[in-house]
């Protein structure tokens, strides 16, 4: 371990540089040390999207058609927005423990979207519940 003492412009300012050897004297990496900080360092935290999704489902619909970064950012906040309206919905017209929402609730949340939409998702809800009627013997 070398240190190393740098006089600044003023005499009474003193730099104070710790130095350690790795390998060979030519290899000097300085550190810095301080004190009582014992942090460790994160990876990049994952943001969830919905992109990879919306990009397969344009490409089933239009395969020979693309998306920029933001309009795919514009539809991944419009899903993040009426999945969180869905959920909230969801919460309040659900019953205090009862794990479980009818499909009364379930059109009841799906006239939520707007115009157009509001048809699609009644259509599809429908379809589920029928479906899942069916399949479990209700």
């Amino acid at each position: 371990m070398y240190t190393i003492q740098k006089h600044l412009a003023t005499p009474d300012l003193v730099l104070d540089t710790t130095i350690t050897h790795a390998l060979a004297p030519t290899n000097l990496i300085p550190t810095c040390t301080t004190a009582g900080t014992d942090k460790k360092k994160h990876g990049k935290s994952r943001k969830e999207t919905y992109s990879s999704h919306i990009y397969k489902v344009l490409k089933q619909v239009h395969p020979d058609t693309g998306i920029s970064n933001k309009a795919m950012a514009i539809l991944n906040s419009f899903v993040n927005n009426i999945l969180e309206r869905i959920a909230t919905e969801a919460s309040v017209l659900s019953y205090p423990k009862k794990g479980t929402i009818s499909s009364c609730k379930i059109q009841t949340l799906a006239h939520h979207p707007p115009g157009e939409l509001s048809k699609h998702a009644m259509s599809k809800g429908t379809k589920s519940v029928t479906k899942f009627s069916a399949g479990t013997g209700k």
